[in-house]
């Protein structure tokens, strides 16, 4: 039988879900190298998703703590956009993916694990990346780790 190691999933099963929500970061930016936020604008930002679908998968969510997209403002929903545009930029030169997926889930039946904070998602996609890991052993292969990731697209140590 092969076994695909993956240690780092030992922490999401063990730990202990916090009431929190991960989307609302305040303006102080002491943890965001921590946090993995990408890049701040004045009304949004962008984060890498911790337990990503695939390699490169970054989130953009508004500031406000706002459940439903018909809540956020036309400069809110612009600016998500501004900065979905510009990560996909970065992701095109620093990964160099062949296509995307880009979308959100709006509610929890919808597949939202933070249902009460609107918030958008970008995957990178390549061709040949759904290959039989997923379908016959339920894994994931992702092939930089989240720290390697910041790095490549942030320019931060």
């Amino acid at each position: 039988m092969d076994r695909l190691w993956a240690p780092w999933r030992s922490r999401y099963i063990d730990m202990k879900k916090s009431p929190g929500c991960i989307f609302c970061i305040g303006k102080s930016r002491a943890r965001d190298a921590k946090r993995y936020i990408i890049q701040r604008g004045a009304l949004s930002f962008s984060m890498l998703n911790k337990y990503p679908y695939n390699n490169g998968h970054v989130m953009i969510a508004p500031y406000r703590h706002v459940g439903d997209i018909a809540g956020l403002s036309a400069k809110e929903l612009f600016e998500m956009m501004e900065i979905l545009i510009e990560t996909k930029r970065a992701l095109d030169v620093k990964l160099k993916p062949h296509g995307y997926n880009v979308g959100m889930n709006i509610g929890k039946i919808a597949g939202a694990g933070y249902d009460a904070h609107a918030h958008m998602h970008i995957v990178p996609r390549w061709t040949g990346d759904t290959n039989f890991m997923p379908v016959t052993a339920g894994s994931k292969v992702v092939s930089h780790s989240l720290e390697s990731l910041y790095r490549l697209l942030t320019g931060k140590a």
